[in-house]
């Protein structure tokens, strides 16, 4: 029988991802596909799409370059508006087509709804209807936030380098909330509408990003994630949760972030009474993190444990 847990404390000092990857993008050259001196045949198999299909891996491997990457922030808007109704309560938000179609997710979105040019026209010139898309399960301040950075390749707190230090910071962070100097919670927790409670707004805008496609946002919302500190356990269980409703299984940043923060701050988790009732409604949160302890263990020993006399039966 477990005894009775102490009110969690915040978790002190800063957490960061386990093995991230680089927030910054390598350039990385395109080579360029020969258009002269090709034999008919080659030319026959890339329309057809039989042969080896290296045409097919050459313009894959561009269409996951062309959105792995910050949005160009230089060139001016002047595309079609598209209005976009988000959250339950259906906020109003305007954009331009040509900033969302940096995101695959809206440029799939907009083109389903792109007229076509060939279909008969009426006779009175009428102003074509803005497009319109739908995100009734997103949260409005989430949203805010992965559409200032389509415009501005970032979004509030920005992200900034102490060359001092040759350390990553938040600006304004000066002026936070928390007693430590940092943006305290009232600036990294966000209340979210599918969680039912409040969570990590950094983790919300990385599962965002996820299902939009965004993989440079995906990384800038797990490195300003590990700026913040002085919060609850509470806050930290219900964002790992959220993380693990929101990601598929073969995410391993955020989920790892998650389960390696848990292990080293173990000690402040034990007296989490939190901690027992997210253990006691299960998930795989939790099988997950008796593996990395596991791991753990074996690293801190430096030697695995025999398991030939464990049994299981399926």
């Amino acid at each position: 029988m477990l005894s009775k847990r102490n009110i969690e404390s915040p978790i002190p000092g800063r957490y960061r991802a386990a093995k991230a990857s680089a927030f910054t993008l390598q350039s990385r050259r395109v080579p360029r596909e020969r258009t002269k001196d090709r034999a008919p045949k080659d030319k026959e198999r890339d329309s057809s799409g039989s042969g080896s299909g290296l045409i097919g891996s050459k313009t894959q491997r561009l269409e996951r370059r062309r959105f792995d990457k910050p949005p160009d922030v230089t060139a001016p808007a002047t595309s079609p508006i598209v209005m976009l109704r988000v959250g339950p309560q259906k906020r109003l938000f305007a954009a331009h087509e040509d900033i969302l179609c940096a995101s695959p997710f809206f440029a799939a979105h907009c083109a389903a709804q792109t007229p076509n040019p060939n279909a008969p026209r009426p006779r009175l010139p009428l102003q074509p209807p803005s497009k319109r898309i739908d995100l009734p399960d997103e949260q409005a301040e989430v949203f805010s936030c992965v559409l200032e950075y389509l415009y501005k390749g970032d979004y509030y707190p920005r992200l900034r380098h102490n060359r001092k230090t040759q350390t990553w910071e938040l600006e304004d962070a000066d002026a936070g909330v928390g007693t430590s100097g940092e943006l305290g919670q009232a600036t990294a927790t966000v209340f979210h509408h599918s969680a039912r409670g409040v969570i990590l707004r950094d983790t919300a805008i990385y599962c965002a990003a996820e299902k939009y496609n965004l993989p440079h946002l995906q990384r800038l919302a797990l490195r300003k994630q590990g700026l913040h500190t002085g919060i609850q356990c509470s806050t930290i269980l219900a964002s790992a949760r959220f993380a693990y409703d929101n990601t598929p299984d073969t995410e391993s940043k955020l989920r790892a972030h998650y389960l390696a923060l848990i292990v080293r701050s173990r000690s402040t988790f034990m007296r989490s009474g939190t901690m027992q009732a997210e253990m006691e409604r299960g998930g795989k949160l939790f099988f997950d993190l008796f593996v990395a302890l596991c791991n753990h263990m074996d690293d801190y020993t430096g030697q695995s444990v025999d398991s030939s006399a464990v049994t299981t039966h399926c």
